[in-house]
């Protein structure tokens, strides 16, 4: 098991993009949390296998429905285990 915390930079508040997120972290059986910055950016850090962190990773990079992701500042923690779901945190 693995750790991804990502600081996804670009158009990514005010179209959905946590919300997607979780669904699709969730739909790949992973568990953690994203959230708004207040610089205009999101954040977000999750927990599973290295394979479906680096699905999660692409997928809110490049297939976003309505976000336009500029960069995404990623890198691998070491696994904490302290999460049981993945949350949206306001």
């Amino acid at each position: 098991m693995e750790r991804l915390h990502v600081i996804y930079k670009g158009i990514v508040q005010g179209v959905w993009f946590r919300a997607n997120c979780r669904k699709k972290a969730i739909e790949l059986g992973l568990v953690g949390w994203v959230r708004n910055l207040p610089d205009g950016s999101v954040e977000s850090v999750a927990e599973g296998s290295r394979e479906n962190l680096q699905k999660l990773l692409k997928w809110c990079s490049n297939d976003q429905p309505h976000a336009r992701v500029r960069e995404a500042d990623a890198r691998w923690e070491k696994y904490l285990g302290e999460f049981e779901g993945f949350s949206i945190i306001r």
